[in-house]
């Protein structure tokens, strides 16, 4: 998972670490383990979040990426490493604030911009391993710093690492060397899954989706993810939205790649979400009917 020099450093060749089937139950750590997930419907989809494995979750802008990665995220209180490039702190604490208390967001920044924050640091202090980076264009060498660091504060690496965008996350040395470390997109690809495999987390990006499909209101296919990165991620989903004119908003997310279970790669096969604008909880539409 080094950044200095990746793509030019070969593997140890002294390190033969290879493997008999049974052996491999050993060596697989945690590999496999799917994280707890509200979403329902993609559970029914054989849609898992499973440790060690990379996903991406693409949209237009506005649809609900953030909103996806944080319910996700924040469901089941498991150790997780949020860097947030494209929200700051002000944001994603009053949404998270909301989705933790099930209170309406705009009674929870006014109390945040009144110093009224109070009553709710008791249970926001329940989620001591729920850490988020708010650096809006961090490098590899940061990103695998913040990971050292979390390692060496909790002594587990995080189960789930969401980097909100992939796009955000520059290839840059700490020298700032961008003509040796700067990564194409397919290689940050790359990158993000031999993450997830060394350190046994889920990693989760968030990435955009070509022109014609940015305005997010129709199902987006495999193809109308931006710059075509379909090959590495395990798990692709792209999400678009359905505004009924009476304040309700829909999410739909197409399991447009799955290399555990069911995927349409049309994009016109997806689970359902309602979005509560108030606490900003996603809900399946199945259970609400």
């Amino acid at each position: 998972m080094k950044a200095e020099g990746r793509k030019q450093s070969p593997r140890n060749p002294w390190r033969l670490n290879i493997y008999s089937l049974a052996q491999s139950v050993l060596a697989k750590g945690e590999a496999g383990e799917p994280l707890p997930s509200p979403f329902k419907g993609l559970t029914r989809h054989e849609v898992e979040f499973r440790r060690g494995e990379f996903s991406l979750v693409a949209a237009g802008p506005g649809t609900g990426k953030s909103i996806f990665a944080l319910n996700l995220a924040l469901f089941g209180n498991i150790p997780v490493l949020y860097f947030s490039a494209d929200s700051n702190a002000a944001t994603q604490l009053t949404r998270s604030t909301a989705i933790i208390m099930d209170d309406d967001i705009r009674d929870v920044k006014r109390k945040l911009l009144r110093d009224e924050f109070d009553e709710y640091m008791s249970p926001l202090s329940k989620r001591w391993w729920i850490r988020f980076d708010y650096d809006a264009r961090p490098g590899l060498w940061d990103v695998e710093l913040k990971l050292r660091a979390y390692f060496e504060t909790f002594g587990i690496f995080p189960h789930l690492i969401v980097v909100d965008n992939i796009t955000n996350v520059s290839g840059d040395s700490p020298a700032g060397d961008a003509s040796e470390y700067a990564l194409g997109l397919e290689s940050m690809c790359e990158y993000m899954a031999d993450m997830a495999r060394q350190t046994g987390a889920h990693v989760l990006a968030l990435h955009h989706v070509t022109g014609e499909h940015s305005d997010g209101l129709t199902p987006i296919p495999l193809s109308g993810v931006k710059g075509k990165i379909g090959r590495v991620p395990n798990l692709i989903l792209t999400l678009h939205k359905e505004v009924d004119g009476m304040d309700c908003t829909i999410i739909n997310v197409s399991d447009v790649k799955n290399r555990e279970g069911f995927a349409d790669p049309s994009g016109q096969t997806f689970s359902s979400y309602e979005f509560n604008s108030k606490n900003m909880r996603l809900t399946d539409v199945a259970d609400t009917l």
